[in-house]
């Protein structure tokens, strides 16, 4: 079964010291490829480490988290620019809008963002979008950029059956994960009436663990029981399930 984290912070502090037998574990479990979305400048450094450990398998996104749009954003984004510039990515990520724990900044994030989807547009390259609280904000302003050729991810998708619709409509994979498997999340119940085709794994280790380990620091072997739980919504094979995704997540990120 071969399988793709499209989403996970591997480079970060809770993988210190232990970062070899989680990707050596993930690997036995099937997971050939680690994508990596940016954070802000302060995750750089590891980042690029890590995929420079793991070359062909771990693999950098570029961008300006929403949560790290604050006073000196506009020094965050020419940081960005400038690496965008410099080499290759996997996609502008991960950017969006999170209106759930600061709405001081909600213009310079909506403004970042648009900055950070006319950069992918000019660098031909996916986007990978973080929403929190702000579901329908950040559709509408998608769809703006849709004949424009901006395409991409809706990473940790947890919205509605007609949010997933508009998503799917734009042209957009929903980046399922560990929330998946929560009993009152409500993602189970949206995924039943979608199909295979729309959809990418996911893990945003360390967050987000799935059941049986919701609780503790998740992990990128841990994408067997979204598998697990997706092939039980659809009343399918495991082995579809990742063959599916795994050409999704290879279609979008251009291999």
């Amino acid at each position: 079964m071969k399988l793709i984290d499209t989403h996970c912070h591997l480079y970060s502090e809770e993988f210190v010291g232990d970062i070899d037998r989680t990707i050596d574990v993930a690997i036995s479990a099937g997971v050939e490829k680690f994508y990596l979305p940016a954070i802000d400048s302060n995750s750089i450094e590891a980042m690029f480490g890590l995929e420079e450990k793991y070359p062909g398998r771990c693999v950098a996104m570029m961008g300006l988290h929403p949560c790290y749009v604050k006073e000196n954003y506009k020094t965050e984004l020419e940081i960005v620019q400038q690496w965008l510039g410099k080499r290759k990515f996997a996609a502008v990520g991960e950017i969006g809008l999170d209106f759930y724990w600061d709405k001081s900044f909600v213009t310079e994030q909506y403004e970042a963002f648009r900055i950070q989807m006319d950069w992918a547009i000019l660098h031909n390259l996916p986007i990978v979008i973080h929403t929190r609280n702000a579901m329908q904000e950040t559709i509408n302003l998608v769809k703006e950029y849709v004949p424009k050729g901006i395409r991409g991810i809706f990473h940790c998708f947890s919205g509605s059956y007609e949010s997933a619709r508009e998503i799917i409509k734009a042209g957009f994979y929903l980046g399922i994960g560990g929330v998946v498997t929560y009993k009152n999340a409500g993602v189970a119940e949206v995924l039943e009436k979608i199909d295979l085709a729309h959809l990418v794994l996911e893990t945003d280790a360390p967050y987000l663990t799935p059941v049986p380990f919701r609780g503790k620091r998740n992990e990128s072997s841990y994408l067997k029981y979204i598998v697990s739980k997706i092939a039980a919504i659809k009343n399918c094979t495991e082995e579809e399930v990742a063959a599916v995704t795994t050409a999704n997540a290879e279609k979008i990120f251009g291999l």
